[in-house]
């Protein structure tokens, strides 16, 4: 832990030893019970973000979206290098197409979200699109990483990706939002949604989260799957819930893209780099990441055609 342990004494006196729950992308998870009830700690990464991190605006947001009934854990404090949370028992969402009322009801959520009368965040900081590709891709033949063959090959594709990442137009509105609603960040309780970890939310276009959220949700672990009344149960969703969709286009799907790329070539350098990290996932879990993204986002990206006649 960063920040000293006296920052965790307002939740309480501990009835044991805080837990690690293993499994984050980005940071570190730790269940803390205590005579005030249990908590779920979050170790922030800021060593090596993506982006700057402004955990003041986050926190806002977040306690706003709780205040008006939003599904998620009680936000509880928030330090510089920690968020802390009531701790909330679910389900985990399995790989697979989730139910059409589920899907619904993200969308109203979503929906609920946007309307939120909340202070806009400081601007974003995040780099542009990045297009090292063969030079990643040398280092990791040089260092012997165990998917330098996949990288070495897939170089020109991911040249092309990132340079639709750049180029394609968005076309507003851009919205306050939370900007990661995938299934490894939801639970089910009772049969609804629960939100969880919004350490990303800020200002996104829209297009960009509604096609996200929905494509995440409407399909299995690979592309072969999609269920496309999953995919408009969501959209269905933000409607009935007081949204108006933006027009279709390849721009409800770049950012969903051009985050998997980013995260990629982020878990890419921590390969490069190793070494274990004091913050941020597992070194196995980088690589399983990497990998992941070396053989998914091709995929994806040769999908567009079929993506966007989800939105006809």
């Amino acid at each position: 832990m960063t920040d000293a342990p006296s920052d965790l004494a307002q939740l309480g006196a501990p009835i044991g030893p805080m837990i690690r729950v293993h499994g984050g992308f980005a940071n570190r998870l730790y269940r803390l019970d205590t005579d005030r009830g249990s908590f779920a700690v979050k170790e922030l990464n800021l060593a090596d973000r993506r982006s700057t991190y402004h955990v003041e605006d986050v926190f806002r947001f977040e306690r706003a979206a709780f205040a008006a009934g939003i599904p998620m854990p009680e936000p509880v404090w928030a330090g510089q290098h920690l968020l802390v949370h009531r701790w909330v028992e679910g389900e985990k969402l399995p790989e697979a197409p989730v139910p059409a009322a589920y899907g619904f009801e993200i969308g109203e959520i979503l929906a609920r979200l946007h309307a939120l009368d909340v202070d806009r965040p400081r601007g974003s900081s995040e780099d542009p699109v990045a297009r090292d590709w063969p030079e990643l891709a040398e280092r990791a033949v040089a260092t012997g990483q165990p998917w330098a063959d996949e990288l070495a090959s897939q170089v020109e594709t991911f040249l092309a990706i990132a340079h639709f990442v750049d180029t394609c137009e968005r076309p507003g509105p851009v919205v306050l939002t939370h900007r990661d609603i995938q299934p490894w960040n939801l639970l089910v309780r009772h049969g609804r949604p629960v939100v969880l970890d919004w350490e990303l939310s800020g200002m996104l276009d829209l297009s960009g989260e509604l096609g996200s959220t929905a494509l995440s949700l409407a399909k299995g672990p690979g592309f072969d799957d999609i269920e496309p009344t999953i995919f408009r149960s969501v959209l269905d969703g933000y409607v009935a819930g007081g949204g108006t969709l933006p027009p279709p286009g390849p721009s409800w799907f770049v950012y969903l893209i051009g985050g998997w790329l980013g995260f990629t070539r982020w878990n890419i350098l921590r390969c490069l780099a190793g070494v274990e990290a004091p913050t941020g996932p597992d070194l196995a879990l980088s690589h399983e990441s990497a990998q992941g993204g070396l053989r998914g986002l091709p995929d994806l990206f040769n999908r567009l055609p079929q993506l966007e006649a989800l939105l006809s």
